[in-house]
């Protein structure tokens, strides 16, 4: 039930309809009436002016002129603390939403009012491009919800800030600036950008930004981006690369193992471009470049402990000291294992001991080695296997050159072609062993600068040749047997071991029609003279023209001279008569001495 109480608007009905009456007109009434209500007399849908007259649980009742008072929840008074201080007889802005409801009572809205008041201003601050202060209070399908000062506006995910933002909830009941997009009263709609006015403070901020920096400032910034490459740092208006080389004087491998997004940093502009506005940016530079005085901090040949830090196809990075690595290249980790991947002989993280070998402060290299700060094998095994000794091992490989085999000290020694066999060729006696076979070999020679051990099998036997060409010397005459006839000349057996010597076709005769190899049979007894022995390569030459040239010369002194005129045929004609006369006497002799015994 309505209070029964005279309503303002019953005073002012009174008010106006004794003033009429005064007048004596009905169209003077009418015209106040009109003008009290507005046009029509319709004032639903209006924002009016009210005073609090009294409270009622949690209702408030407001006159506001009419003919009965309206109520309003004391909760639509929350907004801005303004339920804190209600008293009655305050003066309060209203929506009317109908003249009276069943209970004849005016049907009253503090919210809508409210609303009503924001949308003025909120048109206002759009036809003039003005920031409006807001809080994002929901979550919507798409974008957020934001009560500006009663209305509410729609914050589409896009434009909540200048990038991606995965959590909003830090944001979330704080007063925030908020550009009016889009608004349409009719339909209730409002659109709003909190980027737009982000982006424009940020512009605000780079410009003055920009026109003060210079390369070796040191300004603080955030990291607002991670890459492979390196991180993006807001400078605070601006933006500048710190490439993953410039953050550390130590190795980093990944920008994440350092930098964190929205870490508080430090750096050093390293390069500005005014025409493209691009900074680049140092942390590294802010601190003391161990790289200084590293000639004799690292010295060549100290020997240094260090940590494994990187591993790659073609060697391991090791750290000396914080920004300071030397590489040990691959061949320089191990004396025996050679064609091998870095990661089988040592790991990440792994403690070593290096010698330094090389140091470039410019480049800022140090080249350094693992296998000098161990036992040379080479060496060691000079130093107990010397040239001679015999050992036996197993053999390892097999290639068109000679056998290798394991020996001491994990390393290989090889036994060439020529080394296998005093009688057969190196093609033949290579293949009378197979891999995995144990042997027993000599130690020729070691060298350790090279790395390599010359072995030999045949040297475990005295060498055939030296014993058959024991008593032969150069320029003798022998008697030899055909072993065999080439194109090339023919082979002779000669001496009591059977040294194996060559006539070369050029000393098979004195004539030139007769020097064919093929006169010559296997097992044919031979004359000639040895014209040289080369015990290094095991060979003999003969020649049967040297022979025959010498005795010509014997026969000439002997028998003639020059000055005669006579031919070699006359003049060795009787002496080879009485040589034959001497043989056949000889035999005659010899029979004889058989008959009688």
């Amino acid at each position: 039930m309505a209070r029964k109480t005279t309503s303002t608007y019953e005073r002012n009905t009174t008010k106006m309809a004794q003033t009429a009456a005064a007048t004596g007109t009905q169209e003077n009434f009418e015209a106040l009436l009109e003008e009290s209500l507005g046009p029509e007399g319709r004032l639903e849908g209006t924002v009016l002016k009210g005073t609090i007259i009294d409270f009622e649980g949690d209702e408030v009742l407001v006159d506001v002129g009419l003919k009965s008072e309206g109520r309003v929840q004391l909760k639509e008074f929350a907004k801005a603390g303004e339920a804190d201080d209600l008293k009655i007889g305050d003066d309060v802005e209203v929506f009317l939403e109908r003249f009276e409801n069943k209970n004849g009572e005016a049907v009253l809205s503090r919210e809508k009012a409210r609303r009503e008041e924001a949308w003025t201003q909120l048109e206002k601050a759009y036809n003039n491009n003005e920031r409006v202060t807001g809080q994002i209070f929901g979550r919507v399908k798409g974008g957020f919800t934001v009560d500006l000062n009663g209305a509410v506006a729609f914050l589409p995910g896009s434009q909540v800030d200048i990038r991606p933002v995965r959590d909003v909830t830090p944001l979330m009941g704080t007063p925030q600036p908020f550009q009016i997009l889009k608004m349409d009263r009719s339909r209730g709609n409002i659109v709003v950008s909190r980027r737009a006015v982000l982006e424009e403070t940020r512009a605000e901020q780079r410009s003055e930004l920009v026109a003060s920096l210079k390369e070796g400032q040191v300004l603080q910034g955030v990291v607002k981006n991670i890459t492979d490459y390196g991180a993006f740092v807001d400078l605070g208006g601006v933006d500048g690369l710190l490439h993953v080389t410039d953050i550390s004087w130590k190795r980093v491998n990944h920008p994440s193992d350092v930098l964190s997004i929205g870490q508080n940093v430090d750096v050093q502009v390293i390069r500005f471009n005014p025409e493209t506005q691009r900074i680049s940016l140092g942390m590294k530079q802010l601190e003391a470049d161990p790289w200084e005085g590293a000639s004799a901090k690292y010295p060549v040949g100290a020997k240094f402990r260090g940590r494994v830090t990187n591993i790659t196809d073609y060697g391991a990075f090791v750290e000396l000291e914080p920004g300071i690595e030397g590489l040990v290249h691959v061949s320089e980790m191990s004396w025996t294992k050679k064609n091998i991947h870095p990661g089988k002989i040592v790991s990440t993280s792994q403690e070593v001991e290096v010698m330094v070998l090389d140091v470039d402060e410019q480049k800022r290299r140090i080249s350094l080695g693992l296998k000098q700060c161990m036992q040379n094998p080479w060496e060691e095994f000079q130093e107990k296997y010397p040239a001679g000794t015999e050992l036996e091992g197993e053999v390892k490989n097999i290639t068109e050159f000679g056998l290798f085999v394991g020996l001491p000290g994990e390393i290989d020694g090889m036994v060439h072609l020529s080394d296998l066999s005093w009688d057969q060729s190196g093609e033949e006696a290579v293949k009378d062993f197979k891999k995995g076979d144990n042997v027993k070999v000599k130690v020729l020679d070691v060298d350790t600068e090279k790395e390599r051990i010359s072995l030999g099998i045949k040297q475990l036997e005295e060498d055939p040749f030296e014993a058959a060409s024991t008593g032969l010397r150069k320029g003798q005459v022998v008697t030899g047997t055909v072993v065999s006839t080439q194109d090339a000349g023919v082979e002779v057996k000669v001496g009591e071991d059977g040294a194996i010597g060559f006539i070369r076709k050029a000393e098979l005769a004195r004539d030139r029609s007769e020097q064919r190899p093929d006169r010559f049979a296997p097992g044919e007894k031979v004359d000639a003279k040895i014209t040289s022995i080369d015990k290094k390569n095991r060979k003999i030459a003969l020649s049967i023209k040297q022979r025959e040239i010498e005795e010509e010369k014997e026969a000439m002194a002997e028998y003639g001279s020059a000055d005669t005129g006579a031919s070699l045929g006359e003049i060795l004609g009787p002496a080879m008569s009485r040589a034959v006369k001497e043989q056949v006497k000889e035999s005659d002799e010899d029979e004889k001495d058989s008959g009688d015994k």
